[in-house]
């Protein structure tokens, strides 16, 4: 017998003789084996957000660079003063917007995200309870 069947059965003993209702450990085990496969479920719905995330900065960092490429090529620091002006603004408004956007879209993916996260584990957390609730029964030798 191993020690952790052995200490398994002392508990039992100990629960058997002081009249607490009777666990079936292997509907226990099986409900943390769930509760841990829902946090991985859970862990992998928050890091595919974040890879989409990053993926998406990524994209509004090369379209900003596109634009200030864009502006450089076009810049004349001899030309006309109020062209150089209107392009700079331009570009500003452009950056501005895949920025603003950008920061919309990650806003968005982020509470998704996290909100299908969270919900694997409330659900989790639900139905763990009723396997609890179900794994418990009164000890008819008390």
């Amino acid at each position: 017998m191993t020690d952790a069947t052995s200490y398994i059965d002392m508990l039992r003993k100990f629960g058997s003789d002081l009249g607490l209702p009777k666990l079936n450990v292997d509907e226990l085990l099986q409900a943390q084996k769930k509760n841990i496969d829902a946090l991985g479920e859970s862990a992998k719905v928050a890091a595919q957000g974040a890879q989409s995330v990053a993926r998406k900065q990524r994209e509004v960092l090369e379209a900003g660079l596109k634009e200030a490429a864009t502006l450089a090529r076009e810049y004349k620091p001899l030309g006309k003063v109020h062209e150089n002006i209107a392009l700079q603004t331009e570009f500003a408004r452009k950056v501005f917007e895949i920025t603003v956007q950008g920061a919309q879209e990650n806003a968005s993916t982020a509470r998704q995200s996290t909100a299908e996260a969270v919900k694997i584990i409330q659900d989790r957390v639900k139905e763990s309870l009723e396997e609890i609730r179900a794994s418990i029964r009164p000890n008819k030798s008390a």
